[in-house]
Formats: structure tokens, sequence, C-alpha cells
């Protein structure tokens, strides 16, 4: 057997070699000549496995590292009986833990409290509802619009977009691009859109850049028709617009989802799926050491601060969001090396709170964005 795995997808190397010759390559440069005697592929969104890459070849399984699926042709595959899977979920919280950052970040750049603020999210799949629950716990008001949810389940816990738009002071999108059909993403945020929203609004955007019309939002920023945007996808990735770069207010090279965490459990999915499709006995393999980062305790007195400043302490010291901003306006053309070899971020079950001068319901909130929290 023969698979061709994307040389950047991590804790990969070594796992395989038992079962199948094993290929490892940058998943942009994967060509029909490299997979047309292979029999599975593990990539992640940068390789296109359409009819131009499978048309002709022998591959009957592909498995994505990565909860979007927009890369993979899935009417070609099932014309011609490949099977495909995706790592769905997989990067959830630390998606979770790049909007906390960002909502911290902007509410003190600002100087508003989240608390008593509506948060409109757009797309309440994984990610979605994760957000939703961090927003809760810091007391702010959540509307959740996700239409295929609501006709599948009936339920009045969803808005209308149009009432996001109207009532959210911050709107996140937490969609996958799609477009067709009636619940077409593709440019979902255009000019109309942003003709709606009102100078104090902000605008986060972790699902795919597609979802925002670049033009729509640019004219937007510079007429200051919102208060704040965070772009961490963008059209066309990785050759990004250098003008929208200077105008956001933060900017990362779609690695919200980047944690070390996400990354493993992509990783174990896939290699589980693979698994269980050729029979190969690793339907529970996970990967053995994730680093962790040089200290995981946090110490805080939290004597006389705020519920938001105990949290935004808390959230900076697990990920510093204005790093990964500041290397990708230092150099914007390295936005796939920078992806390539992400530092080290664990997520929030990985470091311990040790709380000073807390009160339950302090130690309550912590542990609901995800810490273990402890009374000193």
């Amino acid at each position: 057997m023969k698979i061709v795995i994307d040389k950047d997808i991590p804790f990969i190397k070594g796992v395989l070699e038992k079962y199948a010759q094993v290929t490892y390559m940058p998943g942009s440069a994967i060509s029909i000549n490299d997979v047309v005697d292979a029999d599975a592929l593990i990539v992640r969104t940068r390789t296109k496995c359409n009819e131009m890459l499978l048309k002709g070849t022998r591959v009957r399984f592909i498995a994505s590292a990565t909860i979007g699926f927009d890369h993979i042709d899935t009417e070609f595959c099932k014309a011609h009986n490949i099977q495909w899977t995706n790592a769905k979920g997989c990067n959830s919280s630390s998606v979770q833990q790049y909007v906390a950052a960002t909502l911290f970040h902007v509410s003190n750049k600002l100087e508003f409290e989240l608390a008593g603020k509506s948060i409109g999210i757009v797309g309440v799949g994984n990610v979605g509802s994760k957000v939703a629950t961090l927003c809760a716990t810091l007391g702010m008001r959540v509307l959740l619009n996700d239409p295929p949810r609501e006709r599948l389940e009936r339920s009045n816990a969803f808005v209308p977009l149009n009432e996001i738009v109207e009532k959210a002071d911050i709107i996140t999108l937490h969609v996958p691009l799609d477009d067709k059909g009636q619940d077409r993403t593709f440019h979902l945020v255009d000019k109309a859109f942003m003709e709606r929203l009102k100078p104090s609004q902000i605008l986060i955007n972790t699902s795919r850049g597609e979802v925002v019309e670049t033009s729509a939002l640019r004219s937007a920023l510079q007429r200051h028709g919102i208060a704040a945007c965070v772009l961490d996808v963008w059209e066309h990735e990785p050759e990004i617009d250098l003008e929208l770069l200077n105008l956001v207010d933060i900017a990362t090279p779609h690695i919200a989802g980047y944690s070390a965490d996400g990354k493993a459990n992509g990783t174990s999915m896939s290699v589980q799926a693979l698994s269980r499709f050729f029979n190969l006995g690793m339907n529970n393999w996970f990967p053995e050491h994730v680093p962790l980062p040089e200290n995981t305790t946090i110490e805080l007195d939290c004597r006389n601060l705020r519920r938001q400043k105990i949290a935004c302490k808390l959230v900076s010291r697990t990920y510093d969001i204005l790093a990964d901003d500041q290397r990708l306006r230092n150099s914007p053309h390295t936005f796939e090396q920078q992806r390539a070899t992400y530092p080290l971020r664990r997520e929030f079950p990985a470091f311990t709170a040790k709380l000073f001068n807390a009160g339950n319901d302090t130690h309550s909130m912590v542990r609901q964005i995800g810490f273990t929290a402890t009374a000193q």
C-alpha cells in the first residue's frame, strides 16, 4: 500500500511506515503524478482533492486532518467511490482560545466590558458552540445563527442573520465554506452586509477567507464603518491583501486552530479513520508525546480584580495573540511558512490556575473557561 501525506501534518512521521510505503510532500505541491499509484492521502486544506488530482488514480481513501473540507470535491469522490473524512471538531477548543484572546484584546483597546455586550455567533457547530459557552461564561448575551441546525432541530434557540446584524455588538463567523445552495456562505459578508453594520460593531472571522468579501470589508474599514476587525483567514491565501492587512486590528495567518492539542486531535482522527478503512488495527491511536509549555501553572492574586481582568490575565498567559499578529505584519510573504513552523501553543486544560483571594464564583468561571483551578 502507498500513502501520500502532507509533510506539515504533525506527529505522523513514522506512524504508518509499518503498514505502507509513505511519501511526505508539501501539501500545495501534491500532484496527480504523486498520487497516481497511491491508495490513500492524508492532507490539509492546501491540497485540492479534485478531478485534476484524482482522475485515473487508484486513490480509495482521503483523510483531511482539518475541520474544513471545502478543498475536497465530495461529488467527484462519491462518483468514483473514494471515501473521504475530515477531522470534525478537532481544533474547536483552539479556536475558542483564539476568540477569547481576541475578545480581551479588542475590549481592552476600545475600553469596554464584555459582560452585558451581545455577540452574534454565525455558525454553531463544534467551534461556534464552544465560543458560545465561553461568551456566556463571560456574561455576554449570546445570539446564535445556524440555519441548517435550526431546520433540523426546529429550535427557537436561533435567530435570523438580520437580527444579528441589527443587535450584536460583536459578530464572529464560524461557518463552513459553501458556494451554492440555500446555505451558501461564499461572500456571506458582502457589500450589502457591511453597509448595514454600525460604526460601533466588531467583526471576527476565523472560518474561511472567502466568507468575507475583501473589497467590501476593506471599504468599510477605510470609511470607519465598523469599530474593529480581526482576521485569521483571508481570501486568496497565502497571497493576502496587504492593504486590508494594514487596516485590521488583529491579523494572523490562518492559525486560530493551530494549538498542539488541535493538531494532535486532527492527526489522530485521520490515522484512526485510515486504520478503520484499511483494517490496520490502529483505531485508538493518539500521539504519545504532545509537548507542554515550560510552565503550566499560573499563579494569580485575584484581590481587587474584576472577573474580566482575571480571565484576561489567565488567557494571555496561555496565548500571546499579538505575537502572531506581529509576525504576519512583519513578513506577510511568509504566510505559509508561519503556518508550517507555528510555535507551541497548548489549550486551557493543559494549564492549572492557582488562584489567591478568589471566591467560589471566580473558581467556577475559571473552570468553565477550561482551566484546572485550585484555591490557595
